[in-house]
């Protein structure tokens, strides 16, 4: 009589190239073994803690989070994956909603659906573009499957590229959405620079466009491919012969990922401009444009608001931290320090008056430097209108300053637009809304806070960007009130922009906390009320000073 074997083993720890599976749950399958363990490389030494809460987002913009996943999203293999191995260990994976609800790997806000499905088309590729249209995410899915593979043990040294005016802005996101990943910024003279570009323990290291093409001797000095690039705005490098794209294309890499909202710009070279980076030879621009949709379709991803509308909130609201240039931020040092001198050498005799002179021109700084006009927020603002009119939406810019929108105005060139604001003729204001609303090929109206806050029905605009901010956030609710009403097309996705470490992010501060106290006593729904502005020693208080009527605290 013939008896099966007794096994005993209940674990085995198992070494090879593809790590990182935890567990594998084998129930009946084989007796007395429960489950393998694949040993995670031990060299990859990162604290995976939950994400905290850096930031303040509109709280209709994400759901609350579900104790228990209601859906089931499995990782797919690219179709041109062919060793039986990889495409083993993607269906291995458990699903991502499993993935995410581990307490290692939370994220601080869970995602939308079509959030989690770019994130399981980046994961297993080599070789993606994720098209998303503007205010849809990209750069959370793309961070987010980032977090995903170094937990894996499937990247060691990351390189993200982007324009110089997002750095800031990339930082502060992975600050939300993945904080335990270190971050190594591009920054200084050549030799900071070289150390940096060398650092040994770099995990994830960010560079913009221009330090791309002046240190790329320095990407390959390193000895080491990079395990992922990362391309934002990859639009950037469309034109395949310009110095930008051949510096770009020449990086030692063995993932290639692209962010645009534009991946098509002016002509279908845009594309194989940009595949040239993530799959060499897939494309040529004399392809019949039916192949060449055959060729991408399992490397490109997109979706647009009115594809992902069941999954979208009615407005999402984000804050765009940029950095001043170098020119500005001298500007703004030389013209806080002589105006905080002078307060300070006027003492009892400084009014409220004296402090607007000197914020008014640091706010006026911060849109354009007063020397060279230069401005980092208008070179940000122009590359999303320019993604946004070609896509054919519409969008409303508003501002304080009519000056500003002037500049803006003529940086904006082929970009259909028009202005309004208390210099526009009240006879000629219906026959710029009018243009506006109907014609098909002016995408853009900028608008001063003052002449277009009340009264007016814009639904046709899907995005609002405000340039900079007004004193009282129910001015700014009032502006946003134009796009985001009853009839509108789509979702409303509303940008604030913010210069770094200015006077624009202490104001933002002091406005936040008095919307915050009034939706905790009220409702978050409510509108904020007019005189939830700042106050006089508040207004002192942004430079450190005593108001004529006594001291203040905690309102810098």
């Amino acid at each position: 009589m013939h008896r099966r074997p007794k096994i005993e083993v209940e674990t085995h720890e198992i070494q090879g190239a593809v790590p990182g599976i935890v567990s594998l749950n084998l129930r009946d399958k084989l007796p007395k073994v429960s489950r393998f363990v694949f040993a995670t490389d031990p060299s990859i030494a990162i604290d995976f803690a939950r994400p905290q809460v850096a930031r303040k987002i509109d709280r209709s913009s994400r759901k609350v989070r579900r104790d228990k996943p209601k859906t089931s999203t499995r990782v797919t293999p690219p179709a041109h994956t062919v060793k039986l191995e990889e495409r083993l260990w993607y269906l291995l994976q458990p699903s991502l909603e499993q993935l995410l609800s581990e307490a290692s790997l939370r994220l601080p806000f869970d995602p939308f659906p079509y959030q989690i499905a770019g994130i399981a088309f980046l994961f297993p590729r080599y070789a993606a573009v994720l098209a998303d249209e503007m205010g849809l995410g990209k750069t959370m899915q793309a961070i987010t499957s980032i977090r995903l593979l170094l937990h894996a043990a499937q990247l060691r040294r990351i390189l993200l590229i982007c324009p110089k005016p997002l750095v800031t802005n990339w930082q502060r996101e992975f600050s939300v959405w993945a904080p335990e990943i270190p971050l190594n910024v591009i920054s200084g003279n050549a030799e900071q620079r070289a150390w940096k570009w060398n650092h040994p323990q770099a995990v994830l290291t960010i560079a913009n466009y221009e330090l791309i093409q002046r240190d790329h001797a320095l990407l390959h000095d390193a000895g080491h491919p990079y395990d992922l690039v990362l391309l934002d705005e990859a639009q950037r490098i469309k034109n395949r012969k310009g110095a930008t794209a051949e510096a770009v294309r020449a990086i030692p890499r063995i993932r290639s990922w692209a962010l645009t909202g534009t991946p098509v710009e002016n002509s279908i070279e845009d594309l194989v401009g940009i595949f040239e980076f993530v799959a060499p030879g897939q494309l040529d621009d004399q392809m019949r444009a039916s192949q060449m949709a055959k060729r991408v379709s399992d490397y490109v991803l997109r979706r647009t608001k009115d594809q992902v509308l069941t999954d979208l909130p009615p407005k999402l609201v984000r804050n765009a931290v940029i950095d001043l240039t170098p020119n500005q931020r001298e500007s703004y040092r030389k013209a806080e320090e002589e105006g905080t001198v002078r307060l300070s050498q006027l003492g009892s005799h400084a009014s409220v008056t004296h402090v607007f002179e000197l914020i008014l021109r640091l706010k006026q700084i911060c849109n354009f430097d007063p020397l060279t006009d230069e401005s980092a927020k208008a070179d940000h603002l122009c590359a999303k209108l320019e993604e946004i009119a070609a896509s054919g939406k519409k969008a409303i810019v508003f501002s304080q300053y009519v000056a500003s929108i002037e500049k803006l105005a003529a940086r904006l060139g082929r970009i259909g637009s028009v202005q309004y604001h208390g210099k526009v003729r009240p006879l000629i204001r219906e026959k710029v809304l009018h243009q506006f609303r109907e014609d098909p090929h002016t995408h853009v109206i900028l608008m001063s806070y003052g002449a277009g806050s009340v009264g007016l029905n814009l639904q046709v605009a899907e995005y609002v960007f405000l340039y900079d901010r007004w004193w009282n956030p129910a001015v700014e609710d009032q502006a946003i009130n134009r796009a985001h009403r009853i009839g509108v097309a789509g979702p409303v996705t509303v940008t604030r922009f913010l210069a770094q470490a200015t006077i624009e992010e202490r104001i933002d501060q002091i406005l936040e906390q008095k919307r915050e106290i009034f939706e905790t006593v009220f409702s978050p729904e409510g509108s904020v009320p007019k005189n939830m502005g700042l106050s006089q020693k508040e207004i002192f208080g942004l430079f450190n000073l005593h108001s004529p009527r006594g001291p203040i605290s905690g309102a810098a």
